[in-house]
């Protein structure tokens, strides 16, 4: 299955910045949320593992997930249940921890029926969604790190998965936030890292997303403000989703405003 390697090559790309790192440079707080790096490799390596019992059986997912949904529930954050189940994992120990879990991952999704279907938070899904699910956790949140490094990501073509997936969650962007959802969804016409062309949905010249893909991604998985990407719209459709567009699950989330993500060069 390609989004398997897509998945592994997304996180040997993130592997190669954050690697080397000390504890000190670790520490270090990004833009998101304030978390550190140390704590978003620590959120990555939590999630990854869920994904490792799900792909295992649901009663090992339940297990490990039942307690983090209770924790939830008691008004802690994913950080907070994160850090105690961490405990006192060091750096270098995390480090290691999440380099091994993610190759055991990416083989273990390999070898996986794409269609069958796995336990989550919330509804279930494919083993395809789920790997691609990873993927666009793992770029996301790797924005964060390479933004506070003063790096610029040389991304590839692999990102079509979160192109995809963004372009799938158009209507329940909409509906998550209980709002009607405007039809028809827009054209889209993206350039991809190598420069082809992608494109999506019916062709229509007055409701339209265009721009790169790069920045497609950045907006709906919320690391950029659409105003601070290349990414153009054309009719009202195409401006209200790029406004609030998440493709990620859980509640409606407001992405940053214009001008608070950046690379800190």
């Amino acid at each position: 299955m390609q989004q398997a390697i897509d998945f592994f090559e997304e996180c040997e790309a993130l592997d190669a910045v954050v690697g080397s790192l000390d504890e000190q440079a670790a520490a270090t707080h990004t833009q998101f949320m304030n978390w550190t790096i140390e704590d978003i490799i620590g959120h990555l390596h939590m999630f990854n593992h869920a994904a490792q019992l799900a792909l295992q059986d649901r009663q090992n997912f339940n297990a490990f997930f039942d307690p983090i949904a209770s924790y939830l529930n008691q008004g802690k954050s994913l950080l907070d249940v994160q850090k105690v189940w961490l405990r006192d994992t060091n750096w270098p120990e995390l480090l290691d921890l999440w380099q091994t879990c993610y190759t055991t991952l990416a083989k273990s999704y390999s070898n996986a029926d794409p269609k069958h279907r796995l336990a989550w938070a919330g509804r279930d899904m494919s083993v395809r969604s789920s790997v691609t699910a990873r993927q666009m956790e793992t770029w996301a949140h790797g924005q964060a790190v390479f933004d506070v490094l003063g790096k610029t990501r040389v991304d590839q073509d692999r990102i079509k998965n979160i192109v995809h997936l963004g372009v799938n969650t158009y209507g329940w962007t909409f509906s998550n936030r209980k709002m009607e959802v405007p039809d028809p969804a827009p054209f889209i016409s993206l350039i991809a890292p190598s420069g082809a062309v992608w494109e999506w949905n019916e062709p229509q010249d007055d409701n339209v997303v265009s721009g790169s893909a790069v920045g497609f991604c950045q907006v709906v998985t919320q690391t950029r403000n659409v105003k601070d990407t290349d990414i153009k719209t054309i009719g009202d459709n195409a401006e209200k989703w790029m406004a609030i567009a998440q493709c990620f699950a859980g509640k409606p989330v407001d992405g940053p405003g214009e001008g608070e993500r950046y690379c800190q060069e």
